[in-house]
């Protein structure tokens, strides 16, 4: 038996894009449609995989809104929604900052210990 208001949770809750973009394959489609405006086949076009394969990934990023759908007379093209990229910059570039601070100290505390051992 599910605890109370678990299904509920399930209904709610979005895919993690950090999950969508861990994948290989949903990587490359967003370096596809970052540099132009892509229909499934088109995009389906560049990889060894079904058609129906990249239609899950592609509903995958668009779930996590990290790609858009545009309807152009009878086909779909799907490109690259900079919003939410930027939105994931910015939250890593607090980690950025963080690691940057530490390659410092630690070219800092190297370099000491190169001085102490040329003395």
């Amino acid at each position: 038996m599910q605890p109370f208001g678990c299904i509920m949770c399930f209904e709610v809750m979005k895919r993690d894009v950090f999950q969508a973009i861990a994948d290989p394959t949903r990587r490359a489609i967003i370096a596809l449609v970052a540099l132009q405006a892509m229909t499934p086949n088109a995009i389906a076009e560049h990889f060894d995989t079904s058609r129906q394969a990249v239609s899950k990934h592609l509903r995958i990023l668009t779930e996590c809104e990290l790609v858009q759908q545009e309807q152009r007379g009878r086909e779909i093209y799907y490109s690259l929604e900079i919003d939410k990229m930027k939105e994931i910059d910015t939250w890593l570039e607090q980690y950025r900052k963080i690691w940057e601070t530490r390659y410092k100290q630690l070219g800092e505390v190297l370099e000491v210990m190169k001085k102490e051992k040329e003395k």
